[in-house]
């Protein structure tokens, strides 16, 4: 690798392997190195980091390691649990190509499969991105009328299982946010459009321990949902199917299935390695 004199910096392009140099001195930015090092951290860690760990990694006071956490959060780039206070990577980073979200892909898919088989009905695995539920994973059934969508495609926090599921874990503040920023536009005649009625749909999910998604989405759809609680991610498996098979009864049922599979469902920091 050989340095480029202070005249090669005004070349259109830099070739790969090359550095510019001025008398020996490398042009770095020392806050972005920070920055960069604050997010190498974060990478490396599932269950989340600490202030102080971000400060001695990035060599600065706690209130400025501060200010830069704060700063990647208001961008998404990095998520601070509210109850333990710790740190961890954001869902900005979090795209269908990540780590994270590949590993837990490779985990579920097992088990959808499995529920698809048994339920023949269509299995899903999504995740929080933004104010969406994305499609991580999709098991169709194999049935010619079936409720899918397709993998990678978006659905509303608020009137899918999904959604609701993934929710009802978050601080509410966040989930207000979350609702200011995409609205709740009614799909179907069903569909929950007050935030006041959306908090209390959280709530009885909660104490549930699933959510439901009655022809709020799809006029002629149901879904169940269950929220995967073994990892750091906001992610939910469901079953979805016309409502015209897919009773409320079958629906409880489902649901206490579902719930022993997210249950068995967890990630460590060496599994995404």
């Amino acid at each position: 690798m050989s340095p480029l004199t202070p005249q090669a910096v005004t070349k259109d392009r830099v070739q790969p392997g090359e550095t510019i140099e001025d008398e020996g001195r490398v042009y770095a930015v020392r806050s972005i190195e920070r920055v960069v090092s604050v997010l190498n951290l974060l990478q490396e860690s599932i269950d989340g980091v600490t202030l102080k760990e971000v400060a001695d990694a990035a060599d600065l006071p706690k209130s400025s390691a501060f200010r830069y956490l704060w700063t990647l959060e208001k961008s998404r780039y990095v998520e601070r649990d509210t109850d333990s206070g710790l740190f961890r990577i954001g869902l900005g980073f979090l795209g269908m190509q990540s780590r994270h979200t590949e590993v837990l892909r490779e985990r579920v898919r097992p088990s959808l499969e499995r529920l698809r088989d048994d339920l023949d009905e269509t299995t899903n695995l999504g995740l929080l991105d933004g104010h969406h539920v994305i499609y991580l994973e999709i098991i169709e059934s194999r049935r010619s009328v079936r409720l899918a969508a397709s993998r990678g495609t978006h659905d509303p926090l608020h009137s899918t299982a999904l959604g609701k599921a993934i929710a009802a874990h978050l601080p509410e503040d966040r989930v207000r946010e979350l609702l200011s920023e995409a609205g709740m536009p009614s799909r179907t005649a069903e569909t929950i459009t007050s935030v006041d009625d959306y908090l209390a749909e959280l709530a009885k999910v909660r104490r549930l321990g699933y959510a439901v998604d009655n022809r709020e989405n799809e006029p002629d759809g149901r879904c169940v949902a269950v929220p995967i609680l073994g990892t750091r991610l906001p992610a939910a498996l469901s079953v979805s199917a016309p409502e015209a098979r897919f009773s409320m009864r079958d629906v409880e049922k489902t649901a206490r299935t579902l719930i022993e599979v997210a249950g068995q469902i967890t990630l460590s920091p060496t599994e995404t390695a």
